[in-house]
């Protein structure tokens, strides 16, 4: 059988067919521009595909309460053009299958914990650098969402005292995560995208440094057995015994646990899915849109 997921990123749409087995069949990504271009384009793809079901995940913030009369919608997100959009409603009224759709984050850490770095683990965090900052969190077997659903990378941070733009770049807050830390806020403050700049460069102990923040705060906090790191700014592998190395200077021994003081390099790691954990994840939705039972 044949199930459609997305990813539905600010930068583009990654439109996936898979099957019951999580294998991952096909794929095509759509640039993300206005609604009114973007959803026919997506509907048109899905429609040519005769899936059965439809798994979504979805930057946000999403409206994930199937009581609210906005289930489904993408609501105050700084994407322009895409605040209050009826994303699952408007895709599953179009192609009438069942469908369901959770955060982007929450999506690649279901697929993590199941079948990636995190499996036969009780809990994971998984966080993903890019055009945004996003963390989604399994904690006992279940996605945590709550009042709305975990928003990490609008976390404050200290910002560095050699950052030259310390109050960052989100539109909503001073000082968070994302507005340091994002894809987006790297190039603004350099004028150069992330990929464009060498391994010495500056920029890169900055990142860590608003990263390992970021982990000390979910140890202690959340007290994950796992964290992933996964989007596109991670994709520079030298980010990573930084981050883990500045993470460790943070906590300064308080968590005595070997996770952290002895095996850092697997606690907190890579995606194990590589860049097919947010795909992986809208299938594992689509299979529980579609009613099918994991084996």
């Amino acid at each position: 059988m044949r199930l459609g997921t997305l990813e539905a990123g600010g930068t583009k749409m990654v439109l996936s067919v898979g099957n019951e087995n999580n294998e991952l069949l096909e794929q095509t990504s759509i640039p993300t521009e206005t609604p009114a271009k973007t959803i026919p384009a997506m509907v048109e793809w899905f429609k040519s595909k005769d899936i059965i079901a439809l798994g979504i995940g979805s930057f946000g913030p999403v409206d994930l309460n199937p009581k609210s009369q906005t289930y489904g919608y993408i609501t105050s997100t700084p994407k322009q053009g895409w605040t209050n959009q009826p994303l699952l409603p408007t895709l599953q009224e179009s192609l009438h299958v069942p469908a369901m759709i959770d955060t982007d984050v929450n999506a690649a850490a279901l697929a993590e914990w199941k079948l990636g770095a995190a499996k036969g683990l009780n809990s994971c965090m998984y966080v993903t650098i890019g055009t945004g900052v996003g963390a989604g969190l399994v904690v006992e077997g279940h996605l945590v969402h709550g009042l709305l659903h975990p928003e990490m990378g609008h976390m404050l941070l200290q910002p560095a005292k050699n950052d030259p733009t310390p109050d960052g770049f989100c539109p909503f807050h001073k000082g968070c995560l994302e507005g340091l830390a994002s894809g987006p806020a790297i190039a603004k403050r350099w004028g150069r995208k992330a990929y464009e700049l060498p391994q010495d460069h500056e920029t890169w102990e900055l990142e860590a440094w608003y990263l390992a923040q970021m982990c000390m705060n979910a140890i202690c906090i959340l007290s994950p057995d796992k964290i992933i790191l996964g989007g596109g700014v991670m994709q520079q592998k030298h980010l990573f015994p930084m981050i883990r190395k500045k993470t460790q200077e943070l906590l300064n021994g308080y968590i005595r646990h070997q996770a952290i003081l002895e095996k850092i390099d697997a606690y907190i790691t890579e995606p194990g899915l590589g860049t097919k954990s947010g795909a992986t994840g809208a299938l594992l939705l689509a299979k529980q849109a579609a009613g099918i039972p994991e084996g």
